[in-house]
């Protein structure tokens, strides 16, 4: 139990590093898109932002309304946090390295990352205000719509694959990497991944021109502080796992070999290609309205997740790759 805890509190911290560290990446990354300076006060070219920013919120008084279910409004902003910190218990660093070697580990990060909406439905009704719960209701109805067509790009991987364990998804693309052959369906999962982490074009749930900001206007300081590393690790966890899903996780290209720490420096390399194409996207797009949201899901990402999986199933059967 001890070693487990030892391992876990590994892992978490270099990740808490990790987030506070991309919200200055995000940053300085769209500074420079967008012809700005960007944070450069703050410690070495700005690099120590992060930590004034935390600490800002960690000093300010935490402002509860009068109305709100104390107990609730309190609550939420750690139940999303701990959600979205719980999915990399399944995620392999590197060979034979992932905190716990779930057979299930897909079926488990799945699980946990759609209960995440709990958090944000429950911030948003506590607060006892109109425009924090419509924001949530906007972030629900948003999250479980993109639940399945991401829940239909992922069946296509598993059933290419044969399995459900993350480490035999990545030793599968030993020879050749998902995302040259499913090009297409990748495409769908960038757009997918985008509206799931609530990120722009489609940040409806926070649009500060109609909602102030959406289901957490009411929070402040650190409970604010926890929805917003929430949200980051959600969004590296989506990087994390387009790495894995398509580019071969911790694998070098040419089959070399390589050791532990390398392999996770490749995957880390890899997720942060990823994440630039989230700050990319944020800094040139504009955002669209919510029925477009919701109509891109539905007539359009759902359809072609469905036509993706029948025409791979009957590909794979046709070839005999699989024996379903």
């Amino acid at each position: 139990m001890l070693f487990f805890l030892l391992e876990s509190f590994i892992i978490l911290l270099p990740l808490l590093g990790s987030i506070a560290f991309m919200t200055l990446a995000e940053r300085k990354v769209m500074a420079s898109m967008q012809r700005r300076v960007g944070p450069n006060v703050v410690g070495f070219y700005g690099t120590l932002q992060p930590f004034a920013d935390g600490l800002k919120l960690l000093l300010k008084e935490a402002v509860i309304p009068s109305h709100a279910n104390k107990v609730i409004f309190l609550v939420s902003p750690f139940i999303t946090l701990s959600l979205a910190l719980m999915g990399w218990a399944a995620i392999p660093f590197a060979k034979g390295t992932a905190l716990a070697d779930l057979s299930l580990g897909v079926l488990f990060l799945m699980a946990v990352s759609s209960l995440g909406v709990y958090g944000v439905l429950l911030a948003g009704w506590s607060a006892n205000s109109k425009y924090a719960f419509l924001g949530s209701l906007r972030s629900s109805a948003q999250l479980v719509s993109y639940e399945l067509p991401l829940a239909m790009v992922i069946l296509i991987i598993v059933s290419i694959t044969g399995s459900l364990s993350f480490l035999q998804i990545v030793e599968f693309q030993q020879g050749v990497w998902l995302i040259i052959p499913l090009l297409p369906l990748s495409l769908v999962w960038f757009i997918i991944i985008l509206a799931e982490t609530n990120r722009a074009p489609f940040d409806l749930p926070e649009s500060e021109s109609e909602l102030v900001a959406g289901f957490m206007v009411e929070h402040s300081a650190f409970p604010f502080a926890f929805f917003f590393l929430g949200e980051y690790a959600s969004i590296l966890i989506m990087s994390v796992l387009t790495s894995i899903f398509f580019f071969g996780g911790y694998l070098i290209p040419f089959g070399i070999s390589s050791s532990p720490f390398l392999q996770s420096f490749v995957l880390g390399l890899k997720s942060s290609l990823v994440f630039f194409f989230f700050i990319w996207v944020r800094a040139t797009l504009p955002r669209v309205r919510f029925d477009q949201l919701m109509v891109l899901c539905w007539c359009s990402l759902l359809p072609l997740g469905f036509a993706f999986f029948v025409l791979i199933i009957c590909t794979l059967v046709a070839f005999e790759a699989t024996s379903y």
